[in-house]
């Protein structure tokens, strides 16, 4: 059974916080710590444990005011945000890594960005690269094939200074509307880690829901810090989980289009592969051989099969509900993607 431990002095608080974990370590309390600087104060901390073992409760801090979630077992990102959402009555809710820390205005800012307009169902943070003044994201982009990557990454803040709409939120330091997580469903807990933010990104837009980018909503974030920059983990689920997207939400003709895309994705790995940059050289230069990412690539489309029937009910459910046409979709898609070489090159 799920332990949970609340702070019972907020009874509805205006924005709950959910920071899903596998570790105790000093990253998380720095993360709390954050939190309970925010200039808002209406707030409420829930912790999920995913590390099926009480970790975090035995290294809480007796000053921290937070409320913890135990899992029994690791059950995902998305599933950890759920859970924590499932129980909050908070209006409005955010999700941020344990291994990033948020300025003080980071809720101010996102909540005046939220309000200031019905239709935004989540707004995305400007999340920076921990110690410099580069971006880690600006919202997120979509590539022909499915892949989605960070907008502005390794760029300068300043260049991604303008307030405007983007096609979906990171969900290392992300904002919602409780209205649109009930209405889509939340998190696709099916994806257990990577792109879930992404699926999420396009249901809402496919329900009629926008996404703010707010660019004075400031975070500071500990790349890939958990699962390794090119981890075989992370490869795979990356891989697996782009085709699951897909599959849910590409209009048919996107469809199409997206295995001769992605071949083409592939073509970049393998050059980056022989010149030795790219996210494919990462993998190697991480241990790991060449012959074990194509398994893994091969792995990971095998796996689509047995999921096909569950994520095709999946895809119904979203166009059933679609407020937008399919050009108007296709034409978000086109208005932020991104090229496969640059997936390639990330």
């Amino acid at each position: 059974m799920n332990r949970i431990a609340y702070n019972t002095s907020l009874q509805t608080p205006r924005v709950t916080v959910v920071i899903p974990t596998l570790g105790n370590d000093a990253t998380l309390w720095e993360c709390v710590s954050s939190l309970m600087a925010q200039t808002i104060t209406d707030i409420e901390v829930v912790i999920v444990d995913n590390s099926g073992r009480g970790a975090v409760t035995r290294s809480r801090p007796q000053n921290a005011n937070v409320n913890i979630l135990e899992m029994p077992a690791n059950i995902g990102f998305g599933g950890a945000v759920n859970a924590g959402f499932a129980k909050s009555n908070s209006p409005f809710l955010a999700t941020i890594n344990d291994d990033a820390m948020a300025s003080p205005t980071w809720l101010e800012n996102l909540l005046i960005a939220m309000e200031s307009d019905p239709r935004i169902g989540s707004c995305a943070s400007a999340v920076l690269l921990m110690g410099t003044n580069s971006l880690d994201s600006a919202g997120m982009l979509m590539a022909a094939d499915g892949s989605s990557k960070q907008r502005g990454n390794g760029q300068p803040h300043s260049t991604f200074a303008k307030s405007e709409m983007v096609l979906m939120a990171s969900g290392s330091a992300s904002f919602f509307r409780r209205e649109m997580i009930e209405q889509t469903g939340g998190f696709d807990e099916d994806f257990f880690l990577y792109c879930e933010d992404s699926d999420l990104g396009l249901r809402a837009q496919w329900a009629g829901w926008t996404c703010a980018y707010v660019p004075q909503a400031l975070v500071t974030h500990r790349y890939s810090q958990s699962s390794g920059k090119a981890s075989p983990l992370k490869a795979y689920l990356v891989e697996r989980n782009r085709l699951r997207l897909i599959v849910k939400n590409f209009p048919l003709l996107e469809l199409f289009i997206a295995p001769f895309a992605a071949v083409l994705r592939y073509y970049w790995h393998v050059r980056d592969l022989a010149i030795g940059t790219g996210k494919a050289s990462q993998f190697r230069q991480c241990g790991n051989s060449s012959l074990y990412l194509i398994w893994l690539v091969v792995k990971a489309h095998l796996a689509l099969f047995p999921a096909l029937p569950n994520l095709i009910k999946k895809r119904a459910k979203v166009r059933r509900s679609a407020k937008l046409s399919t050009s108007q979709f296709r034409a978000l898609l086109h208005g932020h993607s991104i090229s496969l070489r640059q997936v390639a090159e990330q």
